[in-house]
């Protein structure tokens, strides 16, 4: 489950499922892919019911332009509990405190035990691998809004993206290392490992960046 604390106006029970998505400017840089994701997921084996989906899409804009006057460059969180209710809310962001590699493939680890009872993690490890990327995840599994993205973008540059589930292992055993390394995560966007960056692993922060510059802008 995504970390961070959670609001008190969240009124919901024991939260199941808790996704953190990026705000700038009082936007939602990638909110379709968000919703994509979202309708991916399962909560307690089931997926996420179509009365569901439909309120967070329409509370989306209610949410942000309640929210985001004290939060505009914050996260918008959203929280679903075991009966299927659900609140959200916008808080701060806060940037990681530890980008080593270590650091990033302990968040990749908590991300993959969310995939296991959700179907989505809202963090994966990515290295370049080749000339393409390697991402710790199953070849079957969906992708997390901002994963989806990068799948993408990598589509763009002609580079193959080999979807790995042992990568995780490898790289915390040191049995792989990696020239480059970067977190994609909903919440925090692409970020390079601090001793493992290099100029791919910038390119894709660097277009995460241009992507909430141009949410500035509008």
């Amino acid at each position: 489950m995504a970390d961070g604390k959670i609001p008190e106006e969240f009124e919901v029970g024991t939260p199941v499922l808790v996704c953190r998505w990026r705000l700038q400017d009082g936007a939602l840089p990638i909110e379709n892919r968000h919703l994509r994701a979202l309708g991916r997921r399962h909560v307690l084996g089931k997926k996420l019911s179509r009365q569901l989906l439909a309120w967070a899409k329409q509370h989306i804009e209610w949410t942000l332009a309640d929210g985001t006057a004290e939060h505009p460059d914050g996260v918008l969180m959203l929280l679903v509990d075991a009966e299927g209710r659900a609140a959200m809310a916008c808080g701060d962001y806060e940037p990681l405190p530890d980008t080593t590699l270590a650091g990033l493939l302990a968040r990749a680890a908590s991300g993959s035990d969310e995939a296991s009872e959700t179907d989505i993690a809202p963090e994966t490890i990515w290295v370049g691998r080749g000339r393409g990327l390697a991402v710790g995840m199953a070849p079957g599994e969906h992708p997390s809004g901002a994963a989806s993205l990068v799948e993408d973008l990598a589509k763009t540059l002609g580079m193959p993206v080999e979807r790995d589930p042992q990568l995780l292992a490898r790289l915390a055993d040191a049995a792989e290392k990696p020239a480059e390394a970067f977190l994609v995560s909903d919440e925090h966007g692409i970020i390079p490992a601090s001793d493992a960056s290099g100029a791919l692993a910038r390119k894709f922060a660097d277009g995460w960046d241009r992507l909430l510059e141009r949410s500035r802008r509008r």
